[in-house]
């Protein structure tokens, strides 16, 4: 084996000892960075052991740094590896220490690496969830159209329902000066939110409130079901995958039986 795909199997395969000690090491140092950032940013903390955490956080960006330009070099496909979610997760994961030395406070940002945490699931091989976690993300995609038109209705809806209000209520409530406040009290009332800063005083107006408060609890349901119908899709079409990472990209859990990498192309182990 050469050192290559030997520093491959230790970054991206868990299966190995070497591999999951890495991946161990890689989520407490991940943890100890968003601990050190929240730290920093605590007055009573940062007063009396700031040297300290600023040392810690360049010596873990370090870390980091060299870990994603390992990742890069084993792969034989590294822009593909660079363009994926863990990858940009990666490159988001040291940037801001960076350029905290040109931007003062973007240092904060560092809480990004929180979202590395979801290697976390490759490691400790609960490969099932990451499939459930696929299925959702799925439903949400293909329920991304209807949702649209969903959308737009309901703002047509809210436009015409403030309008009306405005009307109404305009003449006699300080509240609904404009239309665009009218249509922002009716956003609140038809999503049930009901923060209570405007609120009609005539009969008619509040009929037309109780209307619009009945009307929300079933728009609510909407979105609902039509997400609900894609993951019941979604789960009868499940396959069971494999978690072996592409020599190419990195990219892990593909079809059982698979022999192309379905997100370079790149021919799979088998």
């Amino acid at each position: 084996m050469s050192r290559r795909d030997r520093i491959h199997e230790i970054i991206f395969e868990a299966d190995t000892p070497a591999g999951k000690l890495f991946d161990i090491t890689l989520l407490i140092a991940i943890l100890l960075s968003v601990v050190v950032v929240m730290l920093e940013t605590t007055s009573s903390v940062a007063n009396k052991y700031g040297h300290v955490l600023h040392i810690t956080e360049w010596i873990l960006t370090v870390f980091f740094t060299i870990e994603y330009a390992l990742r890069l070099y084993c792969v034989s496909k590294p822009i593909k590896y660079a363009t994926s979610f863990f990858g940009v997760i990666d490159l988001l994961a040291i940037l801001p220490t960076y350029i905290s030395l040109f931007l003062a406070g973007a240092q904060a940002l560092v809480v990004i690496r929180i979202l590395r945490l979801l290697r976390v699931f490759r490691i400790f091989k609960l490969v099932k969830y990451m499939r459930q976690g696929k299925i959702i993300m799925a439903a949400m995609r293909n329920s991304g159209p209807k949702i649209a038109v969903f959308i737009l209705f309901v703002l047509l809806l809210v436009t015409i329902f403030g309008s009306i209000m405005y009307l109404v209520e305009g003449g006699v409530n300080e509240g609904y000066d404009s239309i665009p406040r009218s249509v922002y009290w009716a956003i609140v009332t038809l999503t049930t939110v009901g923060y209570g800063d405007i609120s009609p005083i005539t009969s008619f107006g509040q009929l037309i409130a109780a209307c619009i408060m009945i009307l929300g609890y079933s728009i609510i349901a909407v979105p609902t079901g039509i997400v609900t119908a894609e993951l019941t899709r979604g789960i009868f079409r499940e396959r069971p995958e494999m978690n072996d990472a592409c020599h190419g990209c990195g990219v892990q859990d593909h079809f059982a039986g698979a022999k192309y990498c379905h997100n370079c192309g790149e021919t799979l182990e088998q």
